[in-house]
């Protein structure tokens, strides 16, 4: 079985359909950071006051491609060789997936399924810097949904 997005090609191409998609959208900014060290892609833009940032890992889904295909000695590659091919797949396949979850919550509000706030509730940043989610983490708003 493929994981999704481990043939995807677009790349960092992906950053700028996003940008076009956000000024279509009406949003009055956008940009973008990357962490070189931790893998972490951020995304953030303002629309009607609000800022909204969004965060994926390459790492993270290299970590989730190695689970897909892990290394074996029978491999033409050394372990090391392998594990750089899932880094290479996740700083390619990252951009893609941030840019098409995007792209789907931005239609969701067009189309009047879901209202700004319902789509991107998580990823609106407060004035301490946080998330909603991540204020709802911390004071422990969220239920726990555990064994039920």
């Amino acid at each position: 079985m493929t994981l999704p997005y481990e043939n995807a090609t677009s790349g960092k191409n992906a950053i700028a359909e996003m940008q076009k998609i956000c000024q279509k959208f009406g949003a009055d900014d956008f940009g973008i950071k990357e962490n070189f060290k931790t893998g972490n892609v951020l995304v953030q833009f303002e629309w009607n006051g609000r800022t909204v940032q969004i965060e994926a890992n390459a790492k993270g889904y290299a970590a989730a491609w190695l689970r897909e295909h892990p290394y074996t000695n029978r491999m033409r590659t050394t372990k090391q060789q392998h594990e750089a091919k899932a880094i290479e797949r996740g700083n390619i396949a990252v951009y893609s997936i941030l840019r098409d979850w995007f792209k789907g919550q931005v239609t969701a509000v067009e189309i009047g399924m879901l209202t700004f706030e319902g789509a991107f509730l998580g990823q609106i940043l407060l004035p301490d810097g946080r998330t909603v989610l991540e204020h709802a983490e911390s004071k422990n708003l969220l239920p726990n949904m555990e064994g039920e």
